[in-house]
């Protein structure tokens, strides 16, 4: 059983009960033995994050506001993950650190996941930009047993695995990034899939343009990697806003064979309209839809049909019914264009389509299975 140690830094603006609660469900339900520290100073801070990595454990620390424990995140290096309960952009960690923020308390059961989750299995995290948020982490399924078999010409099979490559979503804000993803990405590697989890620069503060170009230009580097893959099998998944990201590069041109839409917002027009997400999509965009027609014509996956590549659009029933109207309407109108498409329609809320315990996700995955197969 891994070990987790949740530290909180002294002076944080949190009820202690509170984070108990939440840090212990989390505990549970990762089935973890987990600890809560209330550091007295900074210097206890600093003993516990030195515990991370350390026969496996895993550690996320909340410094809080004072300056001698916020020092601790740009100087400690390993594989701690801080968390700020409060927006905190541009804050620096030290190497193979991760810094999550502005998800308040419920920040706390995220940051757990990542810490007990990126201690599970090897990624390797491969730049395709020098901004900081520029990466993706590529993880690699295990090596079969026996080799590949020749074929009916005498050529080997090709080794390399398929691979998913994951959007994530987060209404396009900066304070979501690509852990909400870990738990997926660690689903499928165990299926057999080459999985890359790939971050974007985030329109609120880089702009819609650099968001686009990113997730275009990661989706790219996968030709680059040096690494086992088989680029004629590549599912691009999305979640959410992610969805909305990952179709519209397979309407661009991605090398994609399959595009999984889960619990997409695809129809941007009608989400502004409606306000989802506390405007969420103008926010993304710099402009209403009224007065950037064109750019909502680029942007949504509705108003770029045919895509021409295989969908997968996967809803669950107890989500926003704006989203299962989305979802309902985007699968007609893609196959009355001509695309080949499957809607999947279960149980399940917003989150459900990205926890590999739900039944949604299972049928999913396995989907995704058969269509590379």
């Amino acid at each position: 059983m891994r070990d987790a140690v949740v530290v909180v830094g002294p002076g944080l603006v949190a009820d202690p009960a509170l984070l108990g609660e939440a840090a212990e469900r989390e505990f549970a339900a990762l089935g973890v033995r987990g600890t809560i520290v209330h550091a007295r100073d900074a210097a206890e801070v600093r003993s516990c994050t030195a515990r991370a990595g350390d026969s496996g454990t895993a550690v996320v620390a909340v410094p809080g506001p004072t300056p001698q424990a916020r020092e601790l995140m740009g100087r400690a290096a390993g594989p701690v993950v801080w968390l700020d309960l409060v927006r905190a952009d541009d804050t620096e960690v030290g190497e193979g650190a991760v810094h999550l923020h502005g998800r308040g308390v419920e920040g706390l059961a995220w940051a757990i996941r990542h810490a007990v989750h990126r201690l599970s299995h090897p990624r390797r995290r491969v730049p395709y930009g020098e901004h900081r948020d520029q990466w993706a982490d590529l993880y690699l399924p295990a090596l079969p047993a026996d080799p590949p078999a020749a074929d009916s010409a005498g050529m080997a099979a090709s080794a390399g695995a398929p691979v998913a490559a994951l959007v994530h979503g987060g209404n396009w804000r900066s304070v979501w990034a690509a852990d909400l993803m870990d738990a997926l990405a660690l689903d499928l590697v165990d299926r057999g899939f080459a999985v890359w989890n790939l971050e974007y620069r985030r329109p609120d503060p880089h702009g819609w343009q650099a968001t686009t170009d990113d997730v275009a230009a990661g989706l790219n580097a996968l030709a680059d990697v040096d690494a086992p893959v088989d680029l004629d099998r590549v599912a691009v998944v999305g979640h959410s806003a992610g969805a909305q990201l990952a179709l519209r590069a397979a309407a661009d041109g991605a090398r994609v064979s399959l595009a999984v839409s889960l619990a997409g917002i695809l129809d941007l027009v009608e989400a502004d309209r409606r306000w989802l997400g506390s405007g969420a999509v103008a926010a993304a965009l710099g402009a209403r839809t009224d007065a950037g027609s064109r750019l909502y014509g680029t942007a949504s996956p509705l108003l770029r049909l045919p895509l021409k590549v295989r969908q997968l659009v996967v809803q669950g029933s107890g989500d926003e019914l704006d989203l299962v109207d989305f979802g309902r309407r985007y699968a007609r109108a893609a196959r009355e264009a001509g695309d080949e498409v499957t809607y999947l329609e279960m149980s399940g809320d917003h989150f459900a389509v990205i926890d590999p315990r739900a039944p949604i996700w299972r049928t999913t995955a396995l989907a995704i299975t058969e269509t590379l197969r």
